[in-house]
């Protein structure tokens, strides 16, 4: 087919789409006061957390195939153009941090490397093949999961790499804000928060980006719990980097075992700043490397741990 009459069958699909169609509520926001403006959008932010809600037997789901790839030493991989890709990185570079994972076991992948981070790209999410060829520089394997986000649900170089991550024998996840979308029908799980129209007509960074940013939240963190990243809700596997963090870690070992602020400081230092094992050292009273032997028995899961030492498992909370 002529270039000319793709780009317009192309053009054509894009206008049915709802996440392009025009918002009645913000026709005339070229007329409205600042205060008219931020009233009017949040009014429509206030719909996305329910279209995700939709989701939620779905995102569930994907939950559950994400923690068999990460019990499989397998990977988490989103893959995205533009305002999508973008998301994708953000939430993969904050796994490292938040829950102790290596760089490489939650990756993002954006259309147009790492320039299209802070420029604008737009043309690199146009083919399939490039997205197909970005996943062969990280030799995605069945172990892994995919998972490809596109507000349209037709971006090519998103449809591009999904074939290919099902062809590999990846597990596939479909992230898109328009329902019966192209990436849904090919992937293994598809979830779509439909938002409806942005109230600037086809700025889908808007409703449509903070509905994938909360969906991106939930497969990441809900999948870090699943695998044992959390005692209770105590981020006990937070890498400390900065003062803020070591702060954080500290309160977070006392909160936990109730130990004062020397003791804490001092449990730290000897686990060479675990907070989950300087917790258990704490609550069971062991050496640092028996500790250690005990999360390492239970595949890093605290609970677990202190069970294994005959004590109570039971995460504290709040007087």
């Amino acid at each position: 087919m002529p270039k000319t009459r793709l780009h317009d069958r192309r053009s054509s699909d894009l206008g049915s789409l709802v996440s392009e169609r025009r918002n009645p509520s913000s026709m005339d926001i070229d007329l409205m006061s600042s205060a008219e403006i931020v009233a009017c959008m949040n009014t429509e932010d206030q719909g996305v957390t329910e279209a995700v809600a939709a989701e939620a037997d779905a995102i569930a789901a994907a939950v559950d195939r994400i923690v068999a790839a990460f019990e499989a030493d397998g990977r988490l991989i989103y893959i995205g153009a533009g305002t999508s890709g973008r998301l994708g990185v953000l939430d993969a570079s904050e796994c490292p941090p938040t829950f102790s994972v290596p760089p490489g076991m939650v990756v993002g992948i954006i259309a147009g490397g790492d320039r299209a981070l802070r420029n604008s790209v737009e043309a690199a999410e146009d083919d399939e093949a490039t997205g197909a060829a970005d996943l062969d520089t990280i030799a995605v394997t069945p172990r892994d999961v995919v998972v490809g986000i596109a507000v349209s649900g037709r971006t090519p170089y998103v449809v591009g790499a999904l074939r290919h991550a099902k062809a590999l024998g990846a597990g596939t996840i479909a992230l898109s804000c328009n329902p019966g979308s192209l990436i849904a029908s090919i992937a293994d799980i598809a979830i779509a928060p439909v938002v409806g129209p942005e109230v600037v007509t086809g700025s889908t960074r808007l409703k449509s980006g903070t509905a994938q940013k909360m969906v991106l939240n939930m497969l990441s963190t809900a999948s870090m719990i699943r695998i044992g990243k959390t005692w209770g809700n105590l981020m006990v596997d937070v890498t400390i980097s900065n003062r803020k963090l070591a702060d954080r870690a500290e309160g977070i070992l006392r909160e936990a075992t109730g130990c004062g602020s020397e003791e804490a400081r001092r449990l730290l230092a000897e686990s060479g700043g675990s907070v989950k094992l300087a917790i258990l050292m704490q609550i069971t009273g062991k050496a640092a490397d028996a500790a250690r032997a005990d999360l390492e028995a239970e595949r890093g899961f605290l609970r677990k741990a202190i069970e294994r030492a005959g004590m109570n498992p039971a995460a504290p909370r709040d007087k």
